[in-house]
């Protein structure tokens, strides 16, 4: 893997901010979804992408989802529609990325979708799609069991940047969650790699650093 220093970089300013709601990483297949971009400049305008091998426009229109003035709400979200998201402007990438799993399983981990800051709490829901969401379940951080909570749910006190990791979460005779990544940042500035729209994954392409005030 390269260093900043190997690549080429080009410093953006974040005019933008995506949210989604309701505010979780996970969703079941048929979920109601509402992806928003809130801008500095209502007046600028943007469009909502996802990350494929080529950057694609949300196809935000007929019977699954609609297009407001200010969102994108999605009535049920149809595994396909996992995948990273931003809001663009004519002039590029212009908000915070968020990574969106769709699950046609029968559990997930409802966790914070944005960046957390340190000192917060954050509590983790595991719920099954049918059944009350209060069941007993067990939390992984990466892949190691942490704790075990009788009604599903979990709070970590006072996070801090070791608390940064991939959780999951298992409730017997249901199943397990797919894994999202705990983002925990005490910075005012913050830096996101984009590399070939998959920000995991920083070989010899062109990367863009943002920068979040």
């Amino acid at each position: 893997m390269k260093s900043l220093t190997d690549h080429q970089f080009s410093l953006l300013t974040l005019t933008a901010r995506l949210t989604v709601s309701p505010s979780s990483s996970q969703f079941f297949e048929g979920d109601f979804v509402s992806l928003s971009c809130e801008e500095d400049d209502s007046s600028a305008g943007w469009t909502l992408r996802r990350n494929a091998s080529k950057p694609q426009r949300l196809q935000c229109a007929g019977q699954m989802a609609k297009l407001t003035s200010s969102s994108c709400n999605i009535s049920k979200i149809p595994t396909w529609d996992s995948g990273v998201y931003w809001c663009e402007s004519r002039e590029g990438p212009i908000s915070n990325m968020v990574n969106l799993t769709v699950t046609g399983g029968s559990v997930i981990l409802q966790s914070p979708v944005l960046p957390v800051m340190e000192g917060d709490d954050v509590t983790l829901l595991c719920k099954t799609k049918t059944t009350p969401s209060n069941l007993p379940a067990a939390f992984y951080k990466d892949g190691s069991l942490i704790r075990k909570q009788p009604t599903g749910h979990m709070t970590i006190q006072h996070v801090s940047r070791s608390d940064e990791g991939l959780y999951k979460c298992d409730i017997s005779a249901h199943g397990e969650s797919p894994s999202s990544w705990i983002t925990v940042t005490g910075d005012t500035l913050t830096c996101l790699c984009f590399c070939s729209f998959q920000h995991s994954q920083c070989d010899d392409n062109l990367m863009t650093v943002f920068a979040l005030f």
